[in-house]
């Protein structure tokens, strides 16, 4: 489903930071969100939550961030071209829920840190702003091929095993980012985390060794400490039964075509 949110994705995260920069970690980066000066703020002309940019300084650093507070929740959701779906949601929470659940699964680095923040009286998401040459949708249109495509292709099967994870019903070209490095970003999960037991086995043909350890060693007790403030206990449910849903398809899938053709 393509809205006009993913557009704000290439106005907003493609192009040079301005700034001082530093290579921080994600932890200092997380501590200089949390206590850093807002300097600068500017409210985005596209995307339906309008997001805004701020830049952020502690005297030393200077960065930008982009604070989303967008919350909406309707019983039934009717979509312009059809659609419906109950008990929606659209939320900042979800991506601080997103980004806390990527570090659980060594997953960080292909997302912003994500932080809850609070602006002009609004409570929200802050991410941190990561440059981009593209989007995915630009990549194809342009015909451009990574320079290491088992890199590239790694990151996407990494990708789908988390969107299915988290049941994101807003992926698209907009929202997968290529790095400066040509490494896949992962952005925009506001609409992720719904309360359905399903997966699409057809989206899950290879995974990263690493990554299924880490799913399947994943307890609900980790997912709670990690997410509370952000999921509802229903939704923590249904992420642990997709998980469930993930281990077994992939171990069946091992299974039947061995380790080699499924695992990397």
């Amino acid at each position: 489903m393509a809205r006009a949110l993913l557009t704000f994705a290439i106005g907003i995260w493609l192009g040079s930071q301005p700034g001082s920069d530093a290579a921080l970690t994600a932890e200092e980066i997380e501590a200089f969100m949390r206590s850093a000066r807002v300097v600068a703020a500017r409210t985005m002309s596209v995307g339906v939550t309008r997001p805004t940019r701020l830049t952020l300084s502690n005297g030393t650093i200077t960065h930008d961030a982009l604070f989303q507070p967008v919350d909406e929740r309707k019983p039934v959701m009717q979509f312009p071209g059809g659609g419906i779906e109950a008990n929606f949601v659209d939320s900042w929470r979800y991506n601080v829920a997103a980004y806390r659940l990527a570090v659980l699964l060594g997953l960080a680095s292909m997302m912003p840190v994500t932080v809850e923040y609070r602006f002009r009286g609004r409570d929200g998401s802050l991410a941190w702003w990561m440059d981009a040459l593209m989007d995915e949708g630009a990549r194809l249109k342009r015909k451009l091929e990574p320079p290491d495509r088992a890199k590239w292709n790694e990151d996407m099967f990494r990708q789908r095993v988390f969107m299915e994870l988290v049941h994101d019903t807003d992926r698209n070209l907009g929202n997968v980012l290529v790095s400066p490095e040509w490494r896949v970003i992962m952005i925009d999960f506001t609409r992720a985390f719904r309360l359905w037991h399903t997966i699409r086995p057809s989206e899950l043909l290879r995974a990263d060794r690493r990554l299924l350890a880490r799913l399947e060693a994943l307890s609900r007790e980790e997912v709670v400490a990690a997410t509370k403030d952000h999921l509802t206990p229903g939704e923590i449910d249904a992420l642990m039964k997709r998980r469930d849903l993930i281990v077994a398809h992939y171990r069946a899938r091992v299974k039947q075509l061995g380790e080699a053709r499924v695992l990397y």
